[in-house]
């Protein structure tokens, strides 16, 4: 099966120490504007409302990873991979803050194959 979104070793790391942190109810979203940085931000549940404008990609360390539906029409034929870089990302809201690091969304765009799979499911 084809992921959405995947996290590389380093992000995998970050969640951990975020989940020491903060508990185990955190999630994922992906933002789409200028005060967020466009940038997957990282929340405890409640600090933000995921609601039927939302879609849910997949999850990444065990955390749920979301997407507002409109920038989900400009990504959908793209593989998200979360990566973290060292520096704070531009006053993000995100928990990772606070770590001297910030998450990075790199991505790649689905095979033909990959993107027929992602529709038969």
């Amino acid at each position: 099966m084809v992921d959405r979104v995947i996290a590389t070793p380093a992000t995998l790391e970050l969640i951990d120490v975020l989940r020491a942190k903060y508990g185990p109810r955190l999630f994922f979203h992906q933002s789409g504007g200028c005060c967020d940085n466009s940038a997957a931000n990282c929340y405890i549940e409640g600090e933000l409302t995921i609601g039927p404008g939302d879609v849910k990609l997949g999850e990444i360390g065990g955390l749920p990873f979301y997407m507002s539906a409109s920038q989900f029409e400009y990504w959908q034929h793209t593989q998200l991979i979360i990566d973290v870089i060292d520096g704070h990302g531009g006053g993000t809201l995100s928990l990772e803050g606070p770590e001297g690091k910030a998450f990075l969304t790199r991505s790649r765009v689905f095979t033909d194959a990959e993107l027929a799979q992602l529709r038969a499911s």
